[in-house]
């Protein structure tokens, strides 16, 4: 039990060790590619997971925003409102719009009273012309959203029967919305938009790195290195860790503080393509230091097989020379006659 926890810990140390040298320490993507493409793809699947999770909570935040702000001006100054059977009754006599300025829907208009079919028409050419709008009627709701041609109609009774709603006022959205209830369907809204915005940044961040990975294996090629592509892959992997987190940065800014960077996508595929490209030249420059530190090895082991060589020769020779004079001395003993040898002696 305690080996598994041991191992779980070093797991996650390893991902934000990979997230810190794919930022800080480009020279290590060699040795982050060298460990497999399912390495890599648990490192991107992660990423995108926390990416995921950031979008998700920021959208609950500005959606809670949203509510609060509906019931203050529900509580504060819209009038009495009453639903039963299908139908809904606003306490006016006359209309009320909401500018599209005060709505993220749109242009919002609000008339429950008895309607002839032009005045309907209107308030949905009305809302149809601005591009996005909401027309609350007594027994209808008609959205107008710029993802949609046309206008879609929803009946109250065939909408909210089925979801167990058949009565409601002023009171009950109000309780509602301050409740605890309403945690349950932000929980679920959560699981909603998780798995929403973990696919569609998924397939984005994926043709992201296939695009990277191109561009690399052309850079490799320009730069006569021989790479397997699936090793180019998993470093573009790891080289779009900075631009993805420059992404959230910019999300969660975005949450409290609107903005637009104009031309954020731009830098965004740049610093990828930038710490690719850096790895690539930085992998480039060690196979030549380590080309000139083998021709070296190469050369020092050529010189010292020269010196022992000519050591090999130098003895050889001082062999050749002391086996020459001992066969020179025993040719002169054997030229001297026996006589002669015994009068010496």
């Amino acid at each position: 039990m305690e080996t598994e926890k041991v191992e779980e810990k070093q797991h996650k140390m390893e991902f934000f060790k990979k997230v810190w040298y794919s930022i800080t320490k480009i020279e290590k993507y060699p040795d982050m590619a060298a460990q497999g493409l399912s390495k890599a793809v648990s490192y991107f699947l992660k990423i995108i997971a926390i990416l995921a999770i950031i979008i998700s909570l920021g959208t609950i935040y500005q959606i809670n925003d949203i509510v609060q702000d509906g019931a203050k001006y529900l509580r504060d100054e819209f009038p009495e409102i009453a639903y039963n059977e299908g139908i809904l009754k606003v306490n006016s006599e006359n209309e009320i719009t909401i500018p599209k300025e005060n709505s993220i829907f749109g242009t919002v208009i609000i008339n429950t009273n008895e309607l002839e079919e032009t005045q309907v028409n209107q308030y949905t050419n009305t809302v149809t012309q601005e591009g996005k709008g909401i027309v609350i009627l007594k027994d209808k709701l008609i959205i107008k959203s710029a993802s949609i041609s046309g206008t879609v109609t929803y009946s109250y009774k065939e909408t909210l029967e089925p979801m167990g709603i058949k009565e409601f006022n002023k009171q009950t959205i109000l309780d509602y919305t301050t409740g605890s209830s309403i945690l349950s369907i932000y929980v679920s809204l959560f699981l909603v938009l998780f798995v929403y915005a973990f696919i569609m940044y998924a397939i984005s961040i994926l043709a992201d790195t296939l695009l990277l990975s191109f561009f690399g294996y052309i850079t490799t090629k320009l730069a006569r290195i021989k790479m397997r592509y699936v090793a180019i892959y998993n470093m573009s992997v790891y080289a779009l860790t900075l631009s993805i987190l420059l992404n959230m940065i910019y999300i969660v800014i975005n949450i409290f503080v609107p903005f637009t960077i104009t031309y954020f996508q731009v830098m965004y595929v740049a610093v990828a393509a930038i710490y690719l490209v850096a790895a690539i030249l930085i992998l480039k420059t060690d196979i030549i230091n380590k080309q000139i530190e083998l021709m070296k090895i190469l050369e020092a082991e050529k010189v010292l097989r020269e010196q022992k060589q000519e050591e090999e020769n130098k003895k050889e020779q001082e062999k050749e020379k002391k086996e020459r004079k001992k066969k020179d001395k025993k040719e002169e003993n054997a030229d001297i006659p026996d006589g002669q040898e015994g009068s010496n002696a």
